[in-house]
């Protein structure tokens, strides 16, 4: 449901935030290039991380060894291009690395040209009872807005871009840094204090498709919004791990809070004529997000049995001053608070040396993020501090395998959501939220992996049944004065697919170091608005790739080459949910081709 970012999950990178304190996350932030590995927990255990029980991902970046430099260039369709270099490694106990990356491209559709720099600094110490990681990241990226096309406008051409965000210039520029630091340090008798920080500002600029004449009255707040963010959180952690004859036992207690003070400004879009720039000042106000959550796990571990509790009370304030006071805009100052205590269990059970039983069950709570209450439904000025947190309740279960060059994993699962937040309405790329009472999610999630030789499989299935478990009123078109259409329970979640699935097949013939690489990703339908009335069509496709590497010495030289959407299909592949123009389809790219090339230096 989000705008923009990610909703729903909490991010981090070597173990320090990428989400903001109010829930909204970048996954732009993630620093790819650098990771060593990408640790994703889901089912009922990520409550645990706080407000945001969808799931957390986690990427880990490598430290540092061996001294190596790295420099790469790629290039492809629609003026896709990416300039990277990296340089890592270890004197001592003291670990670095460094990575700068460039990337452009024109887009698919007119008004979609984007870029993004980026830069991340690890710098690790590593002694015999205790660690400390530092960790810097900057970015800076623009995008331009293609918006999204009508049903009519899709089937007559997929290509196009509307015409309100080429008039408007639709568009948005953020700006981000971020400092981090970690330090673990062992007290003796498996004790072990853990200790977090990082502070950072954001600024975002975006200018949306806000038509002049519904910016007239003075309770709107323009079409040009300007944020400025300043954030920070600490989290100090206590951690026992001791071994005893029938087991382990694993035990954490800790506290976390987290600040985020935004500077929200809005303006008109427009000035006199010139449309796309801009104008008069429509809105001023300082808002906060603070959180503060103690939390506390237990695992035991024996020879077949393992058995996690947690429990997290999560305490969100979200809080609005209002700066810009005028006839027809009163004072919009207000505050809104929402708390959950949080339990999770889990269990999981040997059935043989290579086959467990797991089972979880847990309670999770998502709040509404600064952005989801920043604007009030039907032209109401300030915060809509009506809206509430959705809570839920989970359970999944399932067998894992692993062996003999194959691993597996079956799982079934249950989601009952209350007070789901959702779209109310959708216009212009700005968005109103409600409640919605109770979703349910149910299914069935399946993935393995098998070596054959010179041939590795990799595969993953999701079957959900998403839907909404109560009746309720939304907006059906723009503008909205109030609620006019009914949604009936039974209706499907949109913006979920009913099926997805994906298959990788790699070949590695033994030959100049190359790899072969065939996929397949196929989705089911998904529904575009909460009345069913129109959907984006399900759609398979496939993607080639070849990597070649050769070494001389302490140089290596690595090439590639890919073609994505093989057949050039026509689908969308995003949708704007609950759009109030209906204007709900994105089209993603067809047949697009890219090639690039790696350099690498070790110095032994």
């Amino acid at each position: 449901r989000s705008t923009f970012g990610v909703r729903g999950l909490r991010l981090f990178v070597d173990g320090i935030p990428a989400s903001a304190p109010d829930g909204q996350g970048q996954t732009a932030n993630f620093p790819l290039g650098s990771a060593e590995r990408i640790e994703v927990i889901r089912g009922p255990y990520p409550a645990l991380y706080g407000s945001s029980p969808g799931g957390v991902i986690a990427p880990y970046t490598a430290d540092g060894g061996t001294p190596e430099w790295r420099a790469g260039v790629a290039g492809g369709s629609n003026g896709l291009w990416r300039a990277s270099t990296q340089a890592a490694g270890k004197v001592g106990n003291y670990n670095f690395a460094v990575e700068a990356a460039s990337f452009g491209t024109d887009g698919f559709r007119p008004q979609s040209a984007a870029s993004r720099d980026s830069a991340h600094l690890k710098f690790s110490h590593t002694t015999d009872d205790g660690r400390i990681v530092m960790l810097l990241d900057r970015q800076v990226s623009a995008a331009l807005d293609p918006l999204g096309l009508s049903r009519a406008e899709f089937n007559a051409n997929p290509a196009q871009t509307t015409p309100g965000a080429t008039q408007f210039n639709t568009r948005k520029s953020v700006q981000q840094t971020q400092f981090g630091l970690s330090l673990q340090q062992a007290l003796g008798g498996g004790h072990r204090l853990e200790l977090m920080g990082y502070t950072g500002e954001r600024a975002l600029i975006q200018y949306q498709a806000i038509p002049v004449g519904t910016q007239t009255p003075a309770s709107s707040p323009g079409g040009v919004i300007d944020l400025q963010r300043n954030y920070w959180g600490l989290n100090a952690r206590w951690r026992l791990d001791r071994q005893y004859e029938s087991g382990r036992l694993t035990a954490s207690a800790g506290l976390a809070s987290d600040r985020q003070d935004e500077d929200r400004r809005g303006y008109n879009n427009f000035i006199g004529p010139a449309l796309g720039v801009q104008g008069t000042l429509r809105r001023n106000e300082a808002n906060r997000a603070t959180t503060l959550d103690p939390y506390a796990q237990l695992e035991w571990d024996s020879a077949d049995w393992t058995a996690t509790v947690g429990l997290r009370r999560s305490t969100v304030k979200l809080s609005s001053s209002d700066r810009y006071i005028v006839p027809g805009n009163p004072d919009d100052s207000g505050a809104v608070r929402y708390a959950a205590t949080n339990p999770v269990v889990g269990l999981r059970y040997k059935l043989a040396p290579t086959v467990q039983a797991y089972a979880s069950a847990g309670r999770g709570f998502e709040t509404p993020t600064l952005n989801e209450i920043a604007y009030r439904a039907f032209g109401g000025t300030g915060l809509n501090t009506k809206l509430a947190a959705s809570r839920s309740r989970s359970v999944e279960a399932g067998l894992r395998g692993r062996g003999d060059g194959r691993a597996w994993t079956a799982t079934v699962f249950d989601i009952l959501t209350e007070n789901e937040i959702v779209v109310l309405s959708n216009t212009g790329g700005r968005s109103t939220f409600q409640n919605a009472g109770r979703t349910r999610r149910r299914g069935v999630e399946l993935s393995g992996e098998a070596q054959w030789g010179k041939l590795n499989v990799t595969s993953a299935l999701t079957l959900m049944n998403a839907t909404y478990a109560d009746s309720f009123t939304t907006c059906d078109a723009a503008p909205c004065a109030a609620p006019n259409v009914v949604i009936p329970a039974g209706n499907r979640l949109p913006g979920i697919a009913r099926q997805q699935a994906y298959v990788q097949v790699a070949w590695e013939p033994g030959w100049a170091g190359s790899t072969f690489t065939l996929e397949v990703r196929h989705s089911g339908d998904v529904q575009a608005n909460d009345r069913n009335s129109d959907a984006a069509a399900a759609y398979t496709v496939m993607n080639l790739g070849v990597r070649f590497q050769q070494e001389q010495g302490d140089w290596q030289l690595r090439e590639f080459a890919r073609v994505d959407n093989l057949a050039g299909k026509t689908y969308a592949g995003s949708v704007i949910v609950n759009e109030g123009n209906s204007r709900f389809f994105e089209t993603a790219p067809r047949r697009s081709a890219y090639v690039g090339v790696e350099l690498v230096r070790r110095f032994r």
